[in-house]
């Protein structure tokens, strides 16, 4: 299959990504939905909780970011991926004219908006699932789920999470409908949730149609495991979430293994190479992971994470709340997503406060926690360098990366990136940059003339920055 050309826009794509349930301080359960429709009292207990976001928008474009990736804003039974009706906002975030409003607020910044689609499944009180439930499988109404037997399947063993059948030609078209109706509203793109369940050949019909009418919204797809070029190239979705990355960022830098890391950028290479692999989604953490700020046994680290966030080849992701140390374990029981996914204040300026207080109203989201509170303006900073640095060579969006094999240590790594072809200014090439992760108890000088340093110790403890010409210990150096 011809790989579809991706929007030209996400070339220069840094996203900053937000759980909206959480960060505006919805409750974690509906208590509104004792009736069988949406009239009167039930289902209509409307909060308009999404305007909360707008304190934030200067923050995310401080960081150097330019997308907003929102988590689940439909109505749904609690989390948001367990959805009651696509067409409108969940109550607990507001109404249409809130979207509305965000969107403006973010388009008169230059941010798109990009929005979480969870069509693989529904609750079992969505109206199709009910429908399909009651007249079972083998029927017309029955055909619209997939089913386990005479039982309606569950997404990963969750009853109350009924899988739709997408290679439904009814439920295509419904899917389809749904994702112009919000792109006609502003939307700029869609994160496609579980997009690995259902399988490409279910999705490509659909987006062969989305994209028919919206050529320049961004198909993000979320695929765990397995080829992600060839998920992509099939399913014609531009860019899927580069899990196995992520995973080898977090358990390398924890282990104090870079051989890890290094052979995971052989991997991200080889995809970078393969049709269909040019944009993935790169990310530390999201609102289904253990915080970087977790993961880490050593905070001094969290240099290294940063570092490999902002300047690998992709399209890089910031969660909301990495950016200040925030933390949060993710447990594998009910509720155990709740740490990840917590309440934010109305504004940046009131994070060290809100983490230092500890506020969570009853049935409302966890509260916000930090690795080190009087640290957290000291990481936003390497933040706004790193991805200011990242603004001022935009070729490494496409570069190649390479490790320099002979220099490899468990604690020390030299990674090379070269501009592709085509990324000259007036046909000068930029010349190549090296990130070197030093992970080491020692300061190491460096291979190169320092364009940028981060120490993490001086980010984690205010101890000073490191002397010039090196690559200090538990720090980065970039160098040309």
């Amino acid at each position: 299959m011809t790989t579809v050309p991706a929007p030209s826009w996400i070339r220069d794509a840094i996203c900053w990504q937000v759980y909206p349930l959480g960060f505006c301080g919805a409750p974690r359960v509906r208590t509104d939905l004792g009736g069988e429709g949406y009239g009167g009292a039930d289902g209509e207990n409307v909060v308009h909780r999404l305007r909360r976001l707008d304190g934030w928008l200067d923050h995310l474009v401080g960081l150097g970011a330019n997308v907003l990736l929102l988590n689940p804003i439909f109505d749904s039974v609690s989390h948001g991926y367990d959805t009651l009706e696509h067409r409108r906002l969940d109550p607990r975030l507001g109404d249409e004219d809130d979207f509305d409003a965000l969107i403006t607020a973010c388009h008169a910044r230059g941010v798109r908006v990009v929005l979480d689609g969870v069509f693989n499944h529904v609750s079992d009180s969505h109206p199709v699932a009910r429908q399909a439930i009651a007249a079972g499988p083998g029927t017309e109404d029955g055909a619209r789920i997939r089913w386990s037997g005479t039982s309606p399947y569950g997404f990963e063993g969750n009853a109350d999470l009924i899988e739709i059948d997408l290679a439904d030609s009814v439920i295509q078209d419904r899917v389809v409908e749904i994702m112009g109706r919000w792109l006609e509203r502003g939307a700029d793109g869609w994160r496609l949730d579980a997009m690995y369940a259902a399988g490409a050949e279910a999705w490509a019909p659909i987006l062969e149609r989305v994209r028919a009418a919206h050529p320049e919204a961004w198909i993000l797809g979320e695929v765990i495991h397995g080829d992600y070029p060839a998920f992509a190239a099939a399913s014609t979705a531009d860019s899927i979430t580069q899990y196995e990355l992520w995973k080898a960022i977090w358990s390398g830098l924890r282990d104090h293994n870079l051989f890890e890391l290094a052979h995971a950028l052989g991997r991200h290479q080889e995809f970078l190479e393969a049709e269909g692999g040019a944009h993935p989604q790169t990310f530390v953490g999201n609102h289904d992971t253990t915080r970087i700020a977790s993961q880490l046994t050593d905070g001094r680290d969290l240099a290294a994470a940063f570092a490999l966030l902002a300047l690998l080849p992709g399209i890089p992701t910031i969660y909301a709340g990495d950016e200040f140390g925030a933390t949060g374990i993710k447990e594998e029981r009910v509720g155990g997503d709740d740490a990840i996914r917590p309440w934010f204040p109305g504004s940046p300026e009131e994070v060290v406060a809100a983490a230092a207080a500890a506020d969570s109203a009853p049935g409302g989201p966890h509260h916000l926690t930090l690795l080190k509170p009087d640290a957290a303006e000291r990481i936003l900073e390497v933040h706004r360098r790193l991805f200011s640095l990242r603004r001022r060579e935009p070729w490494l969006v496409t570069a190649s990366v390479r490790v320099e094999e002979d220099s490899l240590e468990n604690t020390w790594v030299q990674i090379v990136l070269t501009p592709g072809e085509g990324d000259s200014a007036d046909g000068v090439p930029p010349s190549p940059l090296t990130l070197v992760l030093n992970l080491g108890d020692e300061d190491r000088p460096a291979p190169g003339e320092v364009l940028e340093v981060v120490s993490g110790a001086d980010m984690l403890d205010g101890v000073g920055p490191a002397a010039p010409g090196v690559v200090p210990a538990h720090g980065i150096a970039v160098v040309r």
